[in-house]
């Protein structure tokens, strides 16, 4: 600092720099959200995620704690629901529907956290959050009775939830057998009727 008390060339170069700590803990949620995809929640360990960040394995513990912490911070994304208002009323369900199977079908990430919340509470409550808040948001908007928003939203998600389970984790033939537009014309008119029935 000058004398006059305004940073110095040097100082203000310093204080404009990423710290340190930012840029270690973005590092390590890259390779913990790579890692997880991979190998899902139960295989993949702190050592392996430490490896793929060029860390010491103490070093995420020392920022996150825990695997349940480093997975539930990991896991922090936005579903990215699209704005149904410019949609027409009656291809709502169609639309969210087409959005999900997109979703699913581009982030590896949300897959490991469904399979990983069939086992980790952590997980389960992240996933539950997930899908709570930005669906609940989405139906308040479209419902025609907003108190029952959250009923609604959990419907929607029941329907979304249960067809990533049986295609992307059970594996079910007939579901993984499905085209995008097959999944669309089946799922569309019950979500359209949660959403607006």
């Amino acid at each position: 600092m000058t004398t006059s008390g305004v940073p110095s060339a040097r100082e203000t170069d310093i204080l404009r720099r990423p710290r340190r700590s930012d840029a270690t803990r973005a590092t390590i949620l890259a390779a913990a959200r790579e890692r997880f995809a991979a190998d899902g929640y139960e295989r993949a360990t702190i050592r392996a995620i430490a490896a793929d960040a060029h860390i010491d394995p103490a070093m995420v513990m020392r920022y996150y704690g825990s695997k349940e912490q480093l997975f539930a911070a990991a896991a922090a994304f936005e579903l990215h629901l699209p704005d149904l208002g410019d949609v027409a009323a009656d291809r709502v369900g169609s639309t969210l529907v087409e959005h999900f199977v997109r979703r699913w079908e581009g982030d590896d990430t949300l897959v490991a956290l469904l399979r990983a919340s069939l086992t980790n509470a952590v997980a389960a409550e992240r996933m539950r959050e997930i899908f709570d808040e930005q669906v609940r948001q989405v139906a308040a908007t479209i419902a025609p009775d907003p108190p029952e928003a959250a009923t609604r939203a959990g419907l929607v998600a029941s329907q979304m939830l249960g067809m990533a389970l049986s295609r992307y984790v059970l594996r079910l033939a007939p579901v993984v057998a499905l085209t995008e537009a097959q999944i669309v014309g089946w799922l569309g008119p019950t979500v359209q009727r949660y959403l607006t029935g």
